[in-house]
């Protein structure tokens, strides 16, 4: 197993940014496709971003777009998610998971998720 860690949580006001990130110490993340997830209080978890493992490109889901921005530094092997104007819709714990297959925003085709890292905003 990969036992990714997520890091970089925490309770923020509204307006303000974080950033996340993704490691692990079992296994190279780089040239692998990785992707974050969010999941709410009583809500199905959802897709927030993938960093493309053959050519860092990126991919968002839409409603994300300009606020948050996943990037790789393959010096640290890590993959981060920067957070910017944060809303307190944005509260949900964070997941990051290695892509395996298929299409980039289902949760299904991602294996060894890590154990996420709580985001909470306040108004």
């Amino acid at each position: 197993q990969w036992q990714l860690v997520e890091t970089g949580g925490g309770s923020v006001q509204a307006g303000t940014s974080l950033r996340l990130s993704c490691a692990t110490s079992r296994h190279t993340l780089n040239s692998y496709t990785v992707g974050w997830f969010r999941q709410a209080p009583g809500k199905e978890r959802e897709f927030v971003a993938a960093i493309i493992g053959s050519d860092d490109s990126t991919y968002y889901t839409d409603s994300l777009k300009g606020r948050f921005t996943i990037s790789r530094d393959s010096a640290k092997d890590t993959v981060y998610l920067q957070m910017n104007y944060l809303k307190p819709e944005d509260t949900a714990v964070y997941y990051c998971a290695v892509h395996w297959f298929g299409v980039y925003d289902v949760t299904a085709n991602y294996h060894d998720w890590g154990q996420g890292t709580q985001v909470t905003v306040s108004s």
